[in-house]
């Protein structure tokens, strides 16, 4: 089943996520009759890349905000297909919870009534696995699926906001179209995504750059996950949107969510940087800058010091117990359900993503090293930030601890 003649709407299109899947549909889908490209802004190389299809399918790009209604309806009018990937990300509290919970879940609610209201048939979410957890206590999972047991118990507002935008979209299944037709509604869990041009490995790479070619450890080696490679994850979703329009796929796919990850092989995500850009010299630390227990503790005093200034000033803690938590958890997940619904198969093995993506990265090393302009992500979301503090003071202090009680035991890493 193609999706000739469909006209879609992909949010968050000028996103690290959204310009991949708004690639592969016009690559892909050759007879899509019309794709709208929707977000606050779109960068001139993101316009740029979308240009030359035009002459294929009729590109369409809307600038605007999600919580603007009449923004809404008129990106939605005409549209069957919308492809939701439109969120803010925070895994630090940089973002006020407010603003949090205006574009991730009243923006996906705003959506879905303009997608009732404008006769919208398939809706596609794109959810994230933390929504699932780690929760706070750290309880891992091994290679669980849908139907996995797990005490979801985050109260972290940025894993909050894409939980209650989840389930907006699934209970939105069913519900009746203007017209007299029918929603219908799935949510892609994904793994963390990894590719070219990620924000978060770019900002990792930084780190590295300024720490002799050696990227600083954040997450224990035996903290295994499973990382999704971003073209792999764009084609989950025009799987998912092919089996919308299949009515004896249709039913088994609405109103369900699923674990989108692929082929990766299971690492620390501390690993996955240095696997992914190893061949370009790059080396990694061996361990955590301080044992596990403290860094926990560390970033709970950070915490306490950001709650007590709050009346006086707004400080966010380069560090929280929960990104120390999400970090350093076990937490994997096969995609089977979602191969044996509609037909998810990674489209690119472990070594095609591993060559993109360190071939991309390779390329942002050397221009840097030659005295062009540095890219600045270093204020993205990820633990690079985190280690710029924790990696240079506090190794330092644990050292001369150490110097100090020569047999911290008990004390891993």
């Amino acid at each position: 089943m193609s999706l000739a003649g469909v006209s879609c709407l992909v949010t968050g299109a000028g996103g690290f996520l959204g310009q991949r899947i708004v690639r592969l549909l016009l690559e892909e889908e050759e007879a899509l009759a019309e794709i709208r490209l929707l977000d606050k802004a779109f960068s001139e190389e993101a316009l740029g890349r979308f240009e030359k299809f035009k002459v294929k399918t009729e590109v369409k790009i809307l600038e605007g905000d999600i919580r603007d209604v009449t923004f809404l309806h008129r990106a939605c009018q005409g549209v069957s297909l919308v492809i939701h990937t439109a969120s803010l990300i925070d895994t630090l509290g940089l973002i006020e919870k407010k603003l949090l919970w205006e574009v991730n879940v009243t923006g996906t609610q705003l959506l879905l009534e303009a997608c009732v209201r404008c006769n919208v048939q398939h809706f596609i979410y794109t959810s994230t696995i933390e929504v699932t957890g780690p929760n706070c206590r750290g309880d891992p999972i091994f290679n669980g699926d849908e139907d996995t047991a797990y005490e979801s118990i985050s109260k972290f507002p940025y894993a909050q906001s894409k939980r209650l935008a989840e389930d907006s979209v699934l209970k939105a299944d069913g519900q009746v179209l203007k017209d007299g037709g029918t929603l219908m509604t799935c949510a892609l869990r994904s793994m963390y995504i990894f590719g070219e041009g990620c924000p978060f490995l770019q900002g990792h790479l930084d780190k590295c750059l300024l720490n002799q070619n050696v990227y600083l450890r954040f997450s224990r080696k035996e903290a295994l996950v499973n990382p999704v490679y971003v073209g792999n994850i764009a084609w989950a979703h025009v799987q998912a949107a092919k089996a919308l329009r299949v009515p004896q796929k249709a039913k088994h796919v609405r109103g369900k969510f699923y674990y989108i990850s692929d082929d990766t092989p299971h690492m620390s995500y501390a690993d996955l940087n240095y696997e992914l850009t190893k061949d370009l010299g790059f080396g990694i630390e061996p361990k955590l800058p301080m044992p596990l227990t403290m860094l926990y503790y560390f970033s709970l005093l950070l915490e306490i010091v950001s709650f007590l200034l709050r009346p006086f000033v707004r400080y966010i803690p380069s560090t929280n117990r929960h990104l120390v938590t999400l970090l350093n958890t076990p937490f994997t997940f096969s995609y089977r359900k979602a191969q044996k619904d509609f037909g998810y198969v990674p489209r690119y093995t472990w070594e095609e993503a591993k060559q993109c993506t360190g071939c991309r990265e390779g390329q942002q090393k050397v221009k840097w090293r030659d005295g062009s302009k540095h890219p600045h992500t270093l204020n993205t979301v990820g633990f690079a930030s985190v280690l710029s503090f924790t990696s240079g003071v506090c190794s330092k202090w644990w050292s001369a601890c150490n110097k100090k009680y020569r047999n911290p035991e008990g004390m891993g890493t």
